[in-house]
């Protein structure tokens, strides 16, 4: 069946959020693919180049993506470091290589070619590369399978991290300190939850790389307008960390489905020796083990080594590039050659 791309502006997402989402849940479910996030994502770091891409079948929707140019002759899916993985979705059984290549031909100006950046095998398997699609390494994410209770779970990560909170507990008990999650839900709450979450971060590293979430930055309208949405469907948690009346930590969390996706988190460095973050996430997964609404807890990030302390689980996230003809595939593959072979010697 033949395949016919619609290209619209990005700001047209809106008026397809119906499709866009039906399809998503049919391709993975994932909540940072969902138009509720992507359409305040796009009000604040979009540039206004970005496009909306409806592949269909017919009638069928079959993939769908928002890209934007990345150079002469060459797009990719949107990406801020804001969404973990590319704003790229299909139905299982669609083919990559197909759709990718069909793009290319259907957006304006003369393409070479498409990247399909922080892809995940999960969700689109790896394809085998062809003289028109190669693939790259990106990074490894870990999850952990919510599949047994919680003190199976426990039981089974190291001795170092059961003993460690073992340890930091009893000191807070020492301190005279009661360390207390709670979960916010209520789009209400979002407002001043960002305000204490911005307050952590300003007083950490993040400060003075300007990714710090505040009250009247971009990091902070995206957020906000973003979790007030996804509380509002009930698909948001905010988990907030007091060691008595003072915030010690805090997640920014999202779901769809059965999977939850833990977004960002911060905590006091002030309160480093006693590891808060640590303490909210043993509270916050019992919770979870315990209500069982969800099968999964997804990090999406480059795998830390506190990341496998709560999990043995880990998967290599790719990007793919899709290329008109296999000569700029093949050219490319030379220029890139080099510029490994000199990284090998620089290592030696």
């Amino acid at each position: 069946m033949t395949l016919h791309w619609t290209l619209l502006p990005a700001t047209a997402l809106a008026e397809h959020a119906a499709q866009w989402d039906a399809l998503n849940r049919e391709a993975g479910n994932l909540p940072f693919l969902e138009t509720d996030f992507l359409i305040p994502l796009l009000a604040v770091f979009g540039t206004g180049r970005e496009r909306v891409a409806l592949a269909r079948e017919g009638e069928m929707l079959v993939a769908a993506a928002v890209v934007a140019p990345a150079g002469m002759g060459r797009w990719q899916t949107f990406q801020p470091s804001q969404l973990p993985l590319g704003a790229w979705i299909a139905r299982p059984d669609a083919q990559m290589e197909r759709l990718a290549n069909s793009l290319i031909g259907a957006l304006p100006g003369m393409n070479l070619a498409l990247g399909l950046t922080q892809l995940d095998p999960l969700l689109a398997p790896r394809p085998a590369e062809s003289g028109r699609l190669s693939t790259l390494d990106y990074i490894d994410t870990a999850w952990v399978d919510v599949d047994t209770d919680f003190d199976t779970y426990w039981e089974a990560r190291g001795k170092n991290l059961r003993g460690n909170v073992r340890k930091q507990r009893n000191k807070l008990e020492a301190d005279g300190l009661d360390p207390r999650l709670e979960i916010l839900t209520d789009a209400a709450e979002v407002a001043d939850a960002l305000r204490q979450y911005g307050e952590l971060e300003a007083a950490s590293w993040k400060a003075d790389t300007g990714t710090a979430v505040g009250a009247e930055n971009l990091q902070g309208r995206f957020y906000q307008d973003m979790l007030e949405r996804f509380c509002r469907r009930g698909e948001a948690q905010i988990w907030r960390y007091r060691f008595g009346d003072a915030v010690a930590a805090m997640d920014l969390c999202i779901s769809a489905g059965k999977t939850l996706v833990i977004l960002k988190t911060a905590f006091d460095a002030q309160h480093k020796s006693v590891s808060p973050a640590s303490l909210m996430h043993q509270d916050a997964f019992r919770e979870i083990f315990e209500t069982r609404r969800f099968e999964r807890i997804e990090f999406y990030g480059r795998v830390m080594e506190w990341h496998t302390r709560w999990t043995g689980q880990q998967r290599r996230l790719y990007h793919a590039t899709a290329y008109r003809w296999s000569a700029i595939s093949q050219l490319h593959a030379r220029l890139r050659k080099p510029a490994r072979n000199d990284a090998q010697v620089a290592s030696a």
